[in-house]
């Protein structure tokens, strides 16, 4: 039976042919494949840049928020101890009056 369907071939070419025209057609098929995924690539290129412009700008926006945080804590911190030192002192006071 296989040598019927071997012989029931209308290709006029040579097995080495036939073959070599597959390898040619998969060659030409990944090639047009690549252009595809290259020219996809140039498509989402500005997309990525500016995203990643952005994600840079909103980066430094952060780091200025962060400084002002840290300053903002650190006034709050400094009015706390004079607070507290005012209140030590209030203490103090208030202990000699009633021990008087």
């Amino acid at each position: 039976m296989s040598e019927e369907k071997t012989q029931e071939q209308t290709d006029p070419r040579s097995f080495e042919e036939r073959v070599f025209a597959r390898f040619d057609a998969i060659d030409a098929r990944l090639v047009a494949l690549e252009e595809r995924a290259d020219e996809r690539l140039r498509e989402t290129k500005p997309i990525w840049e500016q995203a990643l412009k952005e994600i840079a700008d909103m980066r430094e926006e952060m780091r200025a928020g962060f400084h002002n945080i840290e300053r903002q804590i650190g006034v709050l911190s400094r009015d706390i101890v004079r607070l507290r030192a005012d209140q030590d002192g209030y203490d103090e006071r208030l202990a000699r009056l009633e021990s008087k």
